[in-house]
């Protein structure tokens, strides 16, 4: 079992930066791809940003390209997500969530394809 647990969330003014950072339990985080996603209000979960489990290769959503930045540390257990250039659009719960070890450590776009997930933290952007 994989346990996941959000911080960094808050509110911040449009054109201001969040760092979220999302830590793990167990021994298995290294071999793991972790994505994070996020749900605004009324509306479904959506993917935002992933990476694999060396941290080498990443992949980001359309609508964040060149303002997220996701990395990982796996001596920390921790993987984050750098948030700059803030819209209100950007305002949603966000998730972080790991894939299982039978992925080999390859990420995913799709949420369905994650088998952990936090509880999620909140960013509201104000304009």
């Amino acid at each position: 079992q994989v346990q996941l647990v959000e911080s960094g969330g808050g509110l911040v003014q449009a054109g201001g930066s969040l760092r979220l950072s999302c830590a793990a339990s167990g021994r298995t985080f290294s071999t793991k791809a972790m994505g994070w996603f996020r749900q605004p209000p009324g509306k479904e979960r959506k993917f935002v940003a992933a990476i694999n489990w060396s941290g080498d290769s990443t992949a980001y959503a359309d609508s964040v390209k060149g303002r997220f930045t996701i990395s990982r540390e796996n001596a920390k257990n921790t993987v984050y997500l750098q948030m700059n250039s803030l819209k209100p659009e950007d305002t949603a719960v966000y998730y972080c969530a790991a894939r299982g070890s039978y992925s080999g450590g390859s990420y995913s776009y799709r949420s369905d394809d994650y088998d952990y997930w936090g509880q999620g933290t909140q960013v509201t952007v104000s304009s």
